[in-house]
This record gives C-alpha cells, sequence and structure tokens, in this order.
C-alpha cells in the first residue's frame, strides 16, 4: 500500500482554519467522524480526484451527488464555457431557463411547473412555504434523520452532517420555529397512520425524502410512499417529495417514477444544474401559479435561474437522456453492490448494503443483511468499523464521503474496471477490519 503525501493539503488546512469555521465551508467536508483532516482537491476528471499533492483518487463523492455525467465531462465543459462567453448572470430572464424548464416538466410525472432557485435548501424553503399558504395550514412533519436543508424549522433531528457530527438541532433556532415541525419515524406505517390521526387537520405537509439519503441510503418500504400520498389525500395535507438527491438520478422521472407515487410538490438541487449551484421546485399548475408575481405567495432570488446553471443541467440532462444511460448506471451500482457484498462476506464482517440505482451505503451492523429501515437502526451501526473502512479505502487511492451516513454516488464515468478497482480495494480494507476482530 502506497503512502500518501499530503503535505500541501495539510498546509493549505492549517490555512483554512484560521479563515473559516472547521477550516471547510460545508461540516459533511470535515473528517471529525473518521479521524485526520479533510481533501483539499486541485481538479477532478470523470471519477478521478487529483489532490493538491497529486494523490489520484476514484470518487464515489460526486459532488454529494450532481456529478452523474463525472467531473469535467467534456460537453457539459463545452455548454459552460460558450455560456461563459456570454456573462454570468444578467438579472433578466435568459432562454437557458426556459430549456431546462421545459425538460424537467417533461420529464417529473407531477411537475406541470417549476421555478428554479439556488440550493436544495432554497428549494424545500420555498415549497413549504406555498404548502401552508395553499393549506392555510402551518405544521409540517419531517422524518428522523431526514435532511431537507439548514433553514431553522427543519433542522430538528436532521440527517447528513448534523447527524454525523451529532447534532440533531442546533443553537441558534429559536424554539418557535421548530413549534411547528413534527417528527415521524421514516418507514414507521403504523405510527404515521397514529400521528395523521392526532394532528391531521393541522398538517400542511408531509415532506420525504423518496428514498432516505441522509441516514444512509434507506429505501422506502413495500407500500411507504403509497400510505404517505393516502394520507396526505385523507387529511387535506399536500405530500412533498424531496428529491434533491434523487430527482434525475434513480430514474429520469425521479424518485416519483421509479416508485409511482405522485407528489404535490417537488423538490430538485444537484443533477439539475451539472455541478453548479442549483435548486427548483414544482407542481401542479394550480399550485405553482400561487407563487408570486402570478399569485400572492412570495418567492424571490438574485441567481436563480443563473444562465451558468441553466447550461450545465441542460447539457447534463441531455446525457441522462440517451438511450442507455441509466441502464450504465444500474449496471455499474449492480456490479458494484455483488463485489461490496462477496468482500464483506470473504473477511466475515457482517455489513447491510442498500442500493437504489446509482446510490448505495455500507452500513456495518451486527449481522449480515440486518435491517436498517430508519434513523435508529442506522445510529445502531458500527461507526468506528466504517471509520476503519474509510482510511483504508482512502490510502488505497479510494475516496468516499466521511461519514456512514452519506450516500456512495456512481457515475456514468465509472468504468467496470473502476469498480473492480474499488472491490479489489474493499477487499483489502474488510481483511483490515477482520483482523481487528478475530473470531
Amino acid at each position: 500500500m502506497v503512502q500518501r503525501v499530503i503535505a500541501q493539503s495539510e498546509a493549505a488546512f492549517l490555512k483554512a482554519r484560521q479563515l473559516m469555521p472547521g477550516g471547510v465551508s460545508s461540516p459533511v467536508r470535515a473528517f471529525k467522524a473518521v479521524g485526520g483532516n479533510p481533501l483539499f482537491i486541485r481538479e477532478g476528471e470523470g471519477c478521478t480526484l487529483i489532490d493538491l499533492d497529486g494523490n489520484q483518487y476514484i470518487d464515489y463523492i460526486g459532488g454529494y451527488g450532481p456529478l452523474i455525467a463525472g467531473h469535467a465531462n467534456e460537453r457539459v465543459v463545452a455548454a459552460l464555457s460558450k455560456a461563459i462567453g456570454r456573462g454570468t448572470t444578467y438579472g433578466c430572464c435568459c432562454e437557458a431557463e426556459v430549456e431546462l424548464a421545459s425538460v424537467i416538466v417533461g420529464a417529473l410525472p407531477a411537475v406541470q411547473m417549476v421555478r428554479f432557485v439556488n440550493s436544495g435548501t432554497e428549494a424545500v424553503m420555498s415549497a413549504v412555504r406555498l404548502a401552508r399558504a395553499a393549506t392555510g395550514r402551518d405544521l409540517i412533519v419531517k422524518c428522523l434523520g431526514g435532511y431537507h436543508g439548514h433553514s431553522d424549522g427543519l433542522l430538528a433531528a436532521a440527517g447528513s452532517g448534523a447527524l454525523t457530527l451529532g447534532i440533531p438541532s442546533s443553537p441558534g433556532v429559536p424554539a418557535s420555529a421548530a413549534a411547528n415541525t413534527v417528527l415521524a419515524a421514516y418507514n414507521d406505517l403504523e405510527g404515521t397512520k397514529e400521528l395523521f390521526e392526532k394532528y391531521g387537520d393541522r398538517i400542511a405537509a408531509f415532506l420525504v425524502e423518496p428514498v432516505a439519503g441522509n441516514m444512509g441510503v434507506v429505501p422506502p418500504a413495500t407500500g411507504y410512499l403509497r400510505l404517505l400520498r393516502q394520507l396526505c389525500d385523507q387529511y387535506g395535507a399536500l405530500l412533498i417529495f424531496d428529491e434533491v438527491m434523487t430527482g434525475f438520478r434513480v430514474a429520469w422521472g425521479g424518485a416519483q417514477e421509479r416508485f409511482h407515487v405522485r407528489p404535490d410538490l417537488t423538490c430538485l438541487g444537484k443533477v439539475i444544474g451539472g455541478g453548479l449551484p442549483v435548486g427548483a421546485y414544482g407542481g401542479s399548475k394550480a399550485l405553482m401559479e400561487q407563487i408570486a408575481p402570478s399569485g400572492p405567495v412570495y418567492q424571490a432570488g438574485t441567481l436563480s435561474g443563473n444562465p451558468l446553471a441553466m447550461a450545465g443541467g441542460v447539457a447534463t440532462l441531455e446525457i441522462l437522456r440517451e438511450p442507455g444511460a441509466y441502464e450504465t448506471l444500474e449496471e455499474a451500482g449492480r456490479l458494484l453492490e455483488e463485489g461490496l457484498a462477496h468482500a464483506a462476506a470473504e473477511a466475515d464482517v457482517a455489513v447491510t448494503i442498500h442500493r437504489v440505482g446509482s446510490m448505495l451505503s455500507v452500513f456495518f451492523t451486527a449481522a449480515a443483511g440486518s435491517q436498517v429501515q430508519n434513523l435508529e437502526q442506522a445510529q445502531g451501526c458500527d461507526t468506528e468499523a466504517f471509520a476503519i473502512f474509510f482510511n483504508s479505502m482512502l490510502q488505497q487511492g479510494v475516496c468516499l464521503a466521511p461519514s456512514m451516513f452519506e450516500a456512495w454516488f456512481i457515475s456514468l464515468a465509472h468504468s467496470p474496471d473502476i469498480i473492480e478497482r474499488t472491490v479489489d480495494a474493499a477487499e483489502r480494507a474488510m481483511a483490515q477490519l477482520s483482523r481487528r476482530n478475530p473470531q
């Protein structure tokens, strides 16, 4: 195993810590849960990252989801190069907004109109405001471990970086802001029925990741999403799918197409910007025409519909629309899932692997195949084992998100030989874990 050289990266982190909180621009990039210092990347190409010291890594972070076509995809770069030559922002409308909106509306079954914003956090904040206005109610139901951005009312029992760092809520969030957030366990069919029986006439919306991706990848239990649709219809609430992660990743039409359940509002981000800052929310014309300037519900953004983000999104979705794109992603995911499972079994290391399309998680569980269906079960997994696995993979040139509770993201650039190299590294990492716990 070759020892990485990290002198320049460490120097950059030392300087960053003097200038930015924790030396990072987002807590998910910190290595607190796994030990060591965060990577400082010089460039990315395909499925490869290269750090400041020249170390190369097979990348499964993928920008936390947007880079489904890989880093610096030549078609995306060409589209961005052409767009930037015309200016970076206008404060006016541009044709690329209409083009991207047309693709989104044509792809997602539940979206007839869409509004662009600058992040997934903004998309969810705006959808929640619209749901409250449309229903005249205040309560929002979210799932324990679900992460929907860092707005005040939605940080209660949040996933993603908040879960990794043990911060289920945050100082600075007034009690009044969280008072209208009701918590439910993901995949809990009976508990969700009881919750609606108790609060039903006060619930504006049930907000959910149709595939949980911020407590690790946790698929919906059979019938769970359909039950949410039925309960929202029964009690006059709206169903909001946070498809910031799953939109255009788990299927061309997102999770709503894959699981055949239509939400009232859909939140998007990541893939639809091709790696640039972007977000969007959409739904029926009747709902979306309540947004200003068509209606009274105010929401605005200086950089919303940014021409560069629109160009990156259009180019990325053109790649995904080509025949065989999702089949290629599915096959790469299958090969990786099977290879990781085999590596763990050979080393007698208990894991549970969840995969939905090109999203995957490896949970280090008490017994192979143990259930991980909600936040409580995810938190019961062995984070120390993950830290050992993570560091072994990193030393071998495979870059994972520095948390067991973050998804692995596969791109079109992950070829079968890249998957094979990843599995070879996993075999060695699993063997190291096996030696830690001799039978």
